[in-house]
């Protein structure tokens, strides 16, 4: 059996890491800050001298940062894997530049019939063994289900029966892609017109994980004000690709201490399952 359900709860090494205040400003600029205002509300996101401002980074920049080290899970065709889900918390505030130490672990794997879902879940400490921030990541890959395993847990993610309470949205530029494939997901489906009609594109499309850095950039002005220290968890579900230079609408509904979302490009949703909370 190509899958292997045993894997469930092992661990990788631990992989150390460290990011740079070049790194925090390329990432900026990767999920469009500072597009349509570059010397206005993001400078402390996109420069790092700057009278009177502190450089800062993006919470949502975690997710290029790595960690994740080698796990064995199974024998699958890479070009039947989809990156579905992602979420990450936040357990103190991401520094411009720092360093840390990682460690994956298989933390599920569920037979969707046709499919696959295999979760990882990435915790990164400091020096201290302080924890820093956790990712999860819920890869779905076709043609591997059918085992007999445990679906997994059913959402209970439900859009309120109302209007949105905020939309805020962002213009994504028509070289998006290009400039998010250097913080380092080189895949040519991104930037290879050829490579992304084998994939059935007309064109290259963008990286699901910049689709998810420019929500978060709309949650964090939004519902934080700007301020990563009020970031706490952001996690959802991949739903259909963006085409670089597309307009990004974040729906958001308070509901409590949480605040559900949907990413939409028009009337289509690309994000879905939304939930942040603030930390």
């Amino acid at each position: 059996m190509p899958m292997n359900p045993d894997a469930v709860g092992s661990l990788s090494t631990e992989t150390e890491i460290s990011w740079t205040s070049k790194d925090s400003l390329l990432y900026a600029l990767g999920v469009g800050a500072g597009a349509t205002d570059p010397t206005g509300f993001e400078l402390d996101f996109t420069t790092e001298n700057t009278k009177g401002t502190v450089q800062k980074a993006f919470p949502t920049q975690v997710v290029v940062l790595g960690g994740r080290g080698h796990l064995d899970f199974g024998d699958f065709n890479p070009a039947h894997l989809l990156h579905g889900e992602q979420s990450i918390t936040l357990h103190q505030t991401l520094p411009a530049a720092g360093s840390g130490v990682g460690q994956s672990r298989v933390a599920g794997m569920y037979d969707k019939g046709k499919a696959a879902l295999v979760v990882l879940e990435t915790n990164v400490a400091d020096a201290d063994a302080t924890p820093l921030w956790t990712s999860t990541a819920g890869l779905f890959i076709g043609g591997e289900g059918g085992w007999g395993g445990d679906r997994g847990p059913s959402t209970s993610w439900v859009q309120p029966e109302r209007a949105a309470d905020i939309v805020t949205g962002y213009d994504t530029r028509t070289d998006q892609a290009l400039l998010y494939r250097l913080n380092g997901d080189r895949n040519p489906l991104h930037s290879d017109p050829s490579f992304a009609a084998l994939a059935g594109f007309d064109t290259p499309i963008l990286h699901g994980l910049c689709t998810f850095g420019v929500t978060g950039r709309a949650l964090l002005h939004t519902v934080c004000g700007g301020d990563p220290d009020g970031f706490g968890s952001m996690g959802g579900r991949f739903k259909s690709p963006v085409l670089p230079g597309e307009r990004l609408d974040v729906h958001m509904w308070h509901e409590g201490e949480e605040t559900l979302f949907q990413t939409c490009v028009g009337d289509r949703v690309v994000f879905d399952a939304g939930v942040f909370t603030r930390r």
